[in-house]
């Protein structure tokens, strides 16, 4: 007779059958890392000192209006026309770079070719304008402080209908023009720069290191008798304004810095 036979069931864990048997994964090799050196950062680089004379770039016309002034390119201003009549002095070939002027004798240069309306006696000066009696503007050579004074005939200007005279005093000196008509006399800085309407024209002095004449700029109309719009007086001096269009003018702004004077171009509107 057969008997039967047990079997064993042996139940395993239901948490061992769940588990996944796998090899163990085999060592990678870690990645080289290279370390930099510390990075030493730069200052940042230090602007030129004119930048920080924030004094040269404005100058105030009134009390709320205030005429920004601009740098600009040296062959901008190069570029500008500048009257034949500024360019004075003669220098001969190996003399060296220095102008060697002679003021009497570019002063009868400009006489030959004045006209009949300009002439010199000596040491007088007569001009003739069409409504009124000939003026005669005589030199005083005296050694003293309070009298001595010389003229100098520069230019007609008939643009604006104005004769331009260089008033020489013992120290220092100023400009004049004189109506080629009333013969009215309008003391000035400095040589007028005609704007290209003619309807204004401004004049700029520099005299930054013996302050014998005033450092600045006048802004003056042309139509009919001159008549000053504005004028300011600056720590900074104005050299031979050029228009750049009816409105702007370049100019050479001197400024005392470093115990040394300085200059740089600039722009600026002068008429709104």
């Amino acid at each position: 007779m057969l008997r039967p036979r047990l079997l064993l069931v042996v139940a395993l864990p239901t948490t061992l059958a769940a588990c996944t048997f796998r090899m163990p994964l085999a060592e990678r090799p870690r990645p080289v890392v290279n370390v930099m050196p510390p990075v030493t950062l730069l200052p940042p680089p230090k602007p030129p000192r004119i930048y920080s004379l924030a004094h040269l770039d404005t100058l105030a016309v009134h009390r709320t209006h205030v005429l920004a002034i601009y740098p600009a390119a040296r062959s901008a201003y190069d570029a500008l026309p500048s009257p034949e009549w500024m360019r004075t002095g003669n220098t001969e070939e190996g003399e060296g770079s220095e102008l060697d002027i002679d003021p009497q004798k570019e002063e009868r240069q400009r006489l030959r070719n004045a006209g009949p309306t300009v002439k010199r006696a000596g040491r007088t000066l007569w001009l003739h304008p069409t409504a009124h009696p000939p003026l005669r503007l005589m030199d005083n050579p005296a050694e003293d402080y309070d009298t001595n004074i010389a003229y100098e005939y520069i230019a007609s200007l008939p643009k604006i209908g104005q004769w331009l005279l260089s008033v020489h005093l013992y120290e220092g000196g100023y400009y004049v023009l004189i109506d080629q008509r009333t013969g009215r006399r309008t003391p000035i800085w400095g040589p007028p720069a005609i704007s290209p309407n003619g309807r204004h024209f401004v004049c700029g002095n520099s005299d930054v290191l013996a302050h014998y004449e005033p450092n600045g700029l006048q802004v003056w109309s042309a139509e009919g008798t001159p008549r000053l719009l504005w004028e300011r007086e600056t720590e900074w001096g104005v050299q031979e304004p050029r228009w750049l269009d009816n409105h702007s003018i370049l100019f050479q702004q001197d400024f005392f810095d470093k115990d040394d004077v300085d200059t740089r171009v600039v722009r600026m509107k002068v008429i709104p």
